[in-house]
């Protein structure tokens, strides 16, 4: 595989477009990997006590729905947010991924996974008693998500 940089005069007009001879795993992390890197997710507004706070994407650990509310939860608070879960998976960085239908989690802050092959497997976080746990339907895709984001820090 070939790495190619043309120069253009019309910044407007930059794109990245990879030439395959087809769709493979390998292929699908280079976008997933490029988009992850082109997305500039701004800071979300969440909500605490009447006061309205902005926080990086970063620092969110997980976002749950309790009773038609959406939360979402850093290490050591949790702030409400007036977006839908679906709508966050769509701005959301690729560090994001669903693991049930209420709740995202930010893979780069999990710390263990206490897998149960029977029901929901358990997720802690670095720095935070707080847990959640991701459902048997989403734990494949949210362990690939994982191993790639492991994988890709490897290489930076």
């Amino acid at each position: 595989m070939k790495v190619r940089i043309e120069i253009i005069e019309d910044a407007e007009n930059e794109e990245i477009v990879i030439r395959c001879a087809g769709i493979n795993e390998r292929i699908q992390l280079i976008e997933r990997t490029v988009a992850g890197l082109l997305s500039k997710t701004p800071a979300l507004t969440l909500y605490k006590d009447g006061e309205e706070f902005y926080l990086s994407p970063k620092k969110i650990l997980f976002f749950e729905t309790q009773n038609e509310t959406v939360c979402a939860h850093t290490a050591d608070d949790a702030y409400k947010t007036k977006q839908r879960l679906y709508e966050l998976e769509n701005i959301l960085p690729r560090e994001f991924i669903r693991i049930s239908k209420s709740a995202i989690i930010n893979v780069r802050h999990i710390m263990s996974i206490s897998r149960n092959l029977s029901a929901s497997s358990l997720i802690k976080f670095h720095g935070s008693h707080k847990q959640v746990y991701v459902s048997r339907s989403y734990f494949k895709a949210m362990r690939q998500r994982l191993d790639e984001i492991r994988a890709g820090s490897a290489i930076r």
